[in-house]
């Protein structure tokens, strides 16, 4: 949806957060362009490359596991890392033949929402859904972007109501 109406947003200020990102490979051409996209967004907004983490995970579907984990630090006392303050999900499913597509589209999309509630952290969800693959290509870096924006919003307005 280009040039859709999505408000002002506040001043966007990443220093001192830390951020997860999790990509899924399949449809990679896209994904890499996603994950570009959305680091070059957080380092604009001041996020530091050294609290940016980027993990890949097979598909779409692994993302919601890979966020739990990233999500668990601030509960596990014996993870290594420091917790995050907002997490990222990239992605790309493409419609195909069969009902496959719905599956994937709908349990990811779940899944990551469920993740964000069960360990209150905000996730930014850029699991593109597309018809085709022009769609996904001319989406790919605003969404990214997007994405980007999205957890360092998420992330001041939680430490904001903390």
């Amino acid at each position: 949806m280009f040039d859709a109406e999505k408000g002002t947003a506040p001043q966007l200020n990443g220093q001192g957060l830390r951020i997860g990102i999790v990509q899924a490979r399949f449809n990679e051409s896209i994904t890499n362009t996603l994950a570009a996209a959305c680091r070059a967004e957080l380092l604009r907004l001041g996020v530091a490359e050294d609290d940016i983490e980027h993990v890949l995970v097979p598909g779409a579907l692994e993302v919601p596991l890979a966020l739990q984990a990233m999500a668990q630090r601030a509960e596990d006392e014996e993870a290594s890392g420091e917790p995050f303050d907002a997490l990222i999900a990239l992605g790309c499913i493409i419609r195909g033949e069969t009902y496959h597509f719905e599956l994937v589209a709908n349990e990811s999309g779940a899944g990551v929402t469920r993740v964000g509630l069960d360990w209150h952290v905000p996730i930014a969800n850029a699991i593109l859904t597309t018809e085709n693959m022009e769609q996904a290509i001319a989406r790919q870096s605003e969404k990214g972007s997007d994405a980007a924006r999205v957890a360092v919003e998420m992330a001041q307005l939680l430490r904001g109501l903390a």
